[in-house]
């Protein structure tokens, strides 16, 4: 009886990781893994499931089935439960260069630029001066065409409430809750990785359906025949 008889095999597949290219997929990187033998669990770690070639491009689905089957060849005996996804997305790049600083520069001031722009065309649709002249005469009783006693601290109640409202200031965070741009921003990530997957797991079951579809023809020819 192997050491391995009858041992328990508890994994769950990232969502997603990252590979160079001519990289190795080990289970123990496309999974979190959990083995009732301890020697097993460490045997399986280093499992390859698989290995890039320039052929694959720059992003790999390795499907669960594809995994269990792996373990099986490995340990015929051990029984595998597993949670989660049934896919892991690998996306192959090389490692990230370091950001070019005027570049950086040049996006911020027309990201800058940009958003300046939309608040002041904002204002100008919806005649916020007339709106500020309108609640300084009703509040104080006269018309002013610059009422800046008002105007100034609507203007800093704006950038204080961009700074509320993504909850950063540069680098700091004022607390652990997600602003609306990073719950954005995962959402995207997620559809992408969901669309990714369906498109690559797609790719890999055309040439089969397609051979299936030639067999049944084949098949249905030879009754007609006979």
């Amino acid at each position: 009886m192997s050491s391995d008889t009858m041992s328990s095999v508890y994994l769950r597949l990232r969502k997603r990781i990252g590979i160079r290219p001519g990289g190795v997929v080990t289970l123990g990187q496309a999974a979190r893994l959990f083995a009732s033998d301890p020697e097993l669990e460490t045997k399986l770690e280093r499992l390859t499931l698989h290995r890039h070639t320039e052929k694959d491009g720059n992003r790999v689905v390795i499907d669960l089935l594809q995994i269990v089957r792996l373990i099986r060849e490995t340990s015929p005996e051990a029984v595998i439960d597993s949670f989660g996804d049934p896919q892991v997305l690998v996306i192959v790049a090389d490692a990230p260069r370091e950001p070019n600083i005027a570049v950086l520069v040049i996006i911020w001031l027309l990201l800058f630029l940009g958003s300046g722009l939309a608040i002041m065309n904002f204002h100008t649709d919806v005649n916020m001066k007339d709106v500020h002249e309108r609640i300084t005469e009703l509040v104080t009783g006269k018309k002013t065409e610059h009422p800046l006693w008002f105007q100034v601290p609507y203007s800093i109640g704006i950038g204080i409430g961009m700074l509320v409202f993504f909850n950063h200031l540069f680098r700091k965070r004022f607390n652990e809750e997600p602003n609306p741009l990073e719950v954005e921003l995962y959402m995207y990530e997620e559809n992408v990785n969901a669309y990714v997957i369906a498109d690559e797991m797609r790719k890999k079951n055309e040439p089969g359906e397609t051979i299936t579809a030639r067999k049944q023809e084949k098949s249905e020819g030879e009754i007609e025949d006979g």
